[in-house]
């Protein structure tokens, strides 16, 4: 069991072999108490077979191998399932192509000393996008306002999968209750962890294109995170309840 000083980075993958053993490297020489967790779709290139090899002389490596492609917000939760139940105080989420450098770690997990959640931003002062098309960065800044106006989110990157999670917050707003995945997963979190009263720092990034393999995202996957922000928007909720401040831990 860990010792609750302990975090969790969680990687989602599907044919990601790669990338997935050199970034879990880079990963672990930022912190000792960082473990990886690779939560791999079945995927058909070896990805789980290259992990697994890894496994064997770090310790700090944990597989996780579903069915199929069940979608990247069911992974997150896996990962958020993992790394409560293994003890960890914090838990981080990374995409495994490299467009999350891991040389942003440090300075995250600091802002996690004063901060109940941290996002790794493209669109705060100093962060930014590397080498992507003009139509998808129309569409990525036009999906982050459509979020933030009609969540009423004050973190300019709404759709943001490098973050870090207090575990107070993993275990207070219900994350297990989302059904939506992709986009949409992480805009109705970050709608929560508003919500719920937690706190909210981001840390510039510049977000890189993928190393090696391809895009994962899917057309499908634009509309559905356009209608849970919709659908979440103008459904009726109940007050939450909001939570009562404490020390944090120092991390």
């Amino acid at each position: 069991m860990a010792t609750g000083d302990d975090i969790l980075i969680v990687l989602p993958t599907y044919n990601e072999v790669d990338n997935v053993c050199d970034l879990i490297r880079l990963i672990l020489k930022v912190d000792s108490r960082i473990e990886v967790l690779v939560v791999d779709d079945s995927s058909p290139d070896g990805t789980a077979a290259a992990v697994e090899e890894l496994k064997t002389d770090e310790p700090r490596v944990h597989l996780l191998v579903r069915p199929g492609k069940l979608g990247l917000g069911t992974a997150y939760l896996a990962g958020f399932r993992f790394g409560l139940d293994k003890g960890c105080s914090i838990v981080f989420t990374m995409d495994c192509d490299f467009s999350h450098n891991p040389s942003y770690l440090p300075e995250m997990i600091g802002r996690l000393g004063d901060s109940d959640m941290v996002v790794g931003s493209r669109y705060v002062p100093g962060g930014g996008i590397e080498n992507w098309p003009w139509y998808r960065l129309v569409l990525s800044r036009f999906a982050n306002v459509y979020a933030r106006t009609l969540l009423r989110l004050k973190v300019r990157d709404c759709t943001a999968g490098f973050r870090g999670y207090r575990r107070e917050v993993l275990e207070t707003v219900d994350p297990f209750s989302i059904r939506s995945s992709g986009y949409s997963f992480l805009e109705e979190m970050a709608w929560k962890v508003t919500r719920y009263g937690f706190s909210i720092s981001e840390v510039p990034i510049v977000f890189e294109q993928r190393k090696a393999g391809s895009s994962k995202i899917e057309s499908r996957e634009i509309y559905l995170a356009a209608w849970t922000v919709l659908r979440t928007a103008f459904k009726r909720h109940p007050d939450p309840i909001r939570k009562t401040r404490q020390t944090r831990k120092k991390i």
